[in-house]
């Protein structure tokens, strides 16, 4: 195999994002090459206008790739995308698909090509994220006209004063498995309901194998599982050897066919 003339994916990240480029490279083995630019960083801004000013700077930033050619990015930014809402969103992509000469996807406007699909209309949302962004996203998908079954908040621990403090990046095995047994073990979420873990700083592929062992039958979708398929699919990407998660999704998506 000749390595470098693989495909070759762009992906766009937030600095400290620790997950991203690990997933991507383990659910796309040997069929693409990944190559990163990272939003700068923000010191002294808050939250919301962090994710606003990586929508102000993100062209500039794939700007960074110089004259990489690339045959496809996605922007591993999901919170970031939600506040565009989806046809803002996808308004955005194509605007800058223009203006590089390929493909530009965010891990968003993935997840809803994959939801199309496989003919998913429902999702249960698994989040990391502080309350009032999960509100955020859970507006986005039902703008996007799918039918939001119930949210699973995911804290990624306690502050000294007992608060629920959530930090997508900090996220343990521990604490998903810890708030999907018990909302997956009260009133279980109907089976055409996707779960979709969001965010694409959140580590789920152990969390993953886990529930698809135990629901065969559910759709599993995370930012980064979605995103990667979308690239594999947008270049034409038969070969190499895939996770076996994306391996299920495609499968899945065969089935829904």
């Amino acid at each position: 195999m000749d390595l470098f003339s693989l495909p070759r994916l762009g992906v766009v990240v937030p600095p400290e994002n620790p997950t991203a480029e690990p997933e991507f490279n383990h659910l796309l083995g040997t069929g693409l090459n990944v190559y990163t630019a990272r939003f700068p960083t923000t010191p002294g801004l808050g939250l919301r206008r962090m994710l606003e000013t990586y929508n102000e700077v993100l062209p500039d930033t794939l700007g960074d790739f110089g004259g990489l050619r690339l045959d496809a990015t996605v922007v591993a930014c999901s919170a970031s995308h939600y506040l565009l809402d989806p046809a803002g969103d996808r308004a955005f992509c194509e605007e800058l698909s223009v203006r590089v000469r390929h493909p530009v996807r965010s891990s968003t406007q993935a997840v809803l090509a994959a939801c199309e699909a496989l003919g998913v209309s429902r999702l249960t949302l698994v989040s990391p994220y502080e309350p009032w962004l999960t509100d955020v996203s859970r507006a986005y998908w039902e703008r996007a006209g799918l039918t939001v079954d119930g949210v699973v908040l995911v804290p990624a621990g306690r502050t000294p004063d007992g608060a629920e403090h959530y930090d997508p990046y900090a996220v343990g095995l521990p604490s998903l498995r810890e708030r999907l047994r018990a909302h997956l073990g009260g009133r279980r979420p109907p089976v055409d309901s996707a779960l979709l873990f969001t965010g694409t700083g959140m580590a789920t592929l152990a969390a993953l194998h886990e529930l698809a062992r135990e629901e065969p039958a559910r759709v599993l979708l995370t930012s980064n599982l979605a995103s990667a398929w979308w690239a594999r699919r947008v270049t034409g990407t038969r070969g190499g050897q895939v996770h076996p998660l994306l391996r299920r999704l495609d499968a899945g998506i065969r089935r829904a066919a």
